[in-house]
């Protein structure tokens, strides 16, 4: 007799034990298994998973990642030294593109994100120097996460405290909540459950990981 899963874990068609949100469609099994929370040091994907975790802000993840090869075509990459260079013309030709989210807010926060990417390269060296340091110390992270836990922290003190300083910073869409999203996208906080194929593989990823700066 199999044991019963643990919460918020499910088996998929492979046998492979995924936190549910992860199992299908499959677009969402390839980020879920290969990309949510390894750690990336890399300034552009790092600018870019920001960013769309600000344009996220109301809408599905998966709405988003449907998207994201369109956003990459209309942002440049998210080359941010590029992007900081772009005006009101380029938003308004964004506004136009319905291969993605077309919201004035978030388009122009983008283009004024690029700006403040720019001064904190000037002054940490790299945007991956300056996120990093937002890491949370090991103590203050389950060993074991759970669904419960998981549910209850759309935000936390380190993510809080980011967005914080980003948005004195003149950031704009970096909420305590996009930021907490961002963290574990970027592999800043493994958040796979207790029980995910993926969570060993992301926390021996994160071990071997060295830190920016």
């Amino acid at each position: 007799m199999s044991r019963p899963l643990p919460d918020g874990i499910v088996a998929g068609p492979d046998r492979v034990h995924r936190c549910g949100w992860g199992a299908e469609p499959p677009i969402y099994q390839a980020y879920h298994d290969d990309e949510w929370g390894r750690p990336v040091a890399d300034d552009c994907r790092l600018f870019e998973k920001l960013c769309l975790e600000g344009f996220q802000s109301g809408l599905s993840w998966l709405t988003i990642l449907k998207k994201r090869e369109n956003f990459r075509r209309a942002f440049a990459g998210f080359d941010f030294h590029q992007l900081a260079r772009w005006g009101e013309r380029d938003v308004e030709r964004l506004l136009g593109d319905a291969g993605i989210v077309r919201h004035r807010g978030k388009i122009e926060a983008t283009l004024n994100n690029a700006r403040r990417a720019l001064e904190l390269v000037a002054e940490c060296g790299s945007l991956a120097a300056y996120l990093w340091r937002w890491e949370p110390p090991p103590h203050e992270r389950p060993r074991q996460l759970n669904l419960p836990t998981l549910a209850a922290m759309s935000s936390t003190p380190a993510s809080s405290a980011m967005s914080k300083d980003l948005r004195r910073r003149g950031w704009s869409y970096v909420g305590p909540t996009t930021c907490y999203a961002f963290m574990q996208a970027m592999g800043m906080v493994n958040d796979h459950l207790a029980g995910c194929a993926a969570r060993a593989k992301t926390e021996q990823a994160r071990r071997a990981f060295v830190r920016p700066g």
